[in-house]
């Protein structure tokens, strides 16, 4: 089974940063090649839609059989609210709560994003899952691109 890997737009935007181009250009090869699959949220293609074009086309370089696309629902707006309610995250970050809640309420296996400070953040990764264990729901996985590349 191939592994189901949502990606948040720091993490698409990567491909162009001098710091994250290598590892990302890496991931999004091994999307394009079918060794993992590329997990698109409708929030994210939102904001793609105000990033640079040369940034949202960076998707259209994925076989759409690669990709799978998930979508904003009350589910995921009740237990981002629940990040936010419980401190895991200040309410000026709604979106990154929601990134989490979509990818957590989706069963993905790992969220990958270059936002270390309010994702990629082990402190608050122990938060995000005690409030999902709180409400039922299961753990979800958060890395670096880094950290999910097959290594050569």
């Amino acid at each position: 089974m191939k592994t189901r890997i949502y990606a948040d737009t720091s993490a698409i935007g990567g491909y162009f940063d001098e710091e994250f181009q290598k590892v990302t250009k890496k991931l999004f090869e091994e999307f394009k090649l079918g060794i993992k699959i590329l997990v698109l949220s409708d929030l994210t293609l939102k904001e793609l839609e105000l990033a640079p074009e040369y940034v949202s086309e960076i998707i259209n370089l994925i076989p759409e059989t690669n990709k799978e696309y998930i979508f904003f629902d009350k589910e995921a707006e009740f237990l981002s609210s629940k990040y936010i309610e419980e401190k895991a995250v200040s309410g000026k970050y709604l979106l990154d709560a929601q990134h989490i809640a979509l990818a957590t309420i989706n069963h993905i296996d790992v969220l990958v994003s270059w936002n270390f400070k309010h994702i990629v953040n082990l402190r608050r990764i122990q938060l995000y899952n005690s409030i999902n264990l709180k409400y039922g729901y299961s753990l979800i996985e958060i890395r670096s691109p880094r950290e999910v590349i097959d290594e050569e």
